[in-house]
């Protein structure tokens, strides 16, 4: 089975990018719906998470609140690694599970979304990796809009990925997202049909 990593900057458009080949019946394995679930009152990453970080981060039914806790750790590299050191483990494994799932199904290509892919230093362990692409000022444009945030904001998240120009050195595919949706579906099938006839069909 091949792994094909998919990654890239925020706001970039990892998820528009999957969406697409989800359409065209790729599996998709989004490490941002598995970091909600290894999080979810009970488990042993959220106990962690509220010893740390306090009950001002949970929401009134007791789950966790993403944006307040994403607010500290952006703003606190050593709070950023705490939490990482909590939950990507717990990710890892959840996502190793599922791999192991879609193998025993033969799924022959299977793509693993992540957006730290490879700041969390797991780009080794794919056969490939997908940078979806958009330059600073793009970012910058949509994460303000998507979030409704201000410049100072938005320019503190970006900062704390690696700049989007270095992950495009680490990258085997680039997926240049600057474009309209309809431009950027038309490359992304592209790729597809070209990993499809040196990969074998999915599913």
């Amino acid at each position: 089975m091949k792994i094909i990593g998919l990654t890239g900057g925020i706001a970039s458009g990892k998820n528009l990018v999957a969406r697409i080949l989800e359409r065209l019946g790729a599996v998709v394995i989004d490490a941002d719906q598995l970091a909600r679930e290894v999080v979810v009152p009970g488990t042993a990453s959220y106990n962690a998470i509220i010893n740390k970080f306090g009950r001002e981060i949970m929401n009134a039914d007791g789950t966790i609140d993403r944006k307040a806790l994403g607010t500290i750790v952006f703003a606190d590299s050593t709070a950023r690694k705490y939490l990482e050191q909590i939950t990507h483990p717990a990710i890892r494994k959840l996502a190793e599970n599922r791999l192991a799932e879609e193998r025993r199904k033969g799924t022959e290509i299977v793509f693993y979304m992540a957006p730290l892919l490879i700041e969390a230093g797991i780009a080794s362990s794919v056969d490939e990796v997908w940078i979806v692409y958009a330059d600073e000022k793009t970012q910058l444009e949509r994460l303000m809009m998507r979030d409704g945030i201000g410049r100072d904001e938005a320019m503190q998240k970006i900062a704390a990925q690696i700049p989007i120009e270095e992950k495009v050195k680490l990258g085997n595919v680039i997926v240049d997202n600057r474009g309209t949706e309809e431009e950027t579906a038309e490359r992304v099938n592209q790729l597809w049909e070209a990993l499809r006839g040196k990969g074998g069909k999915t599913g």
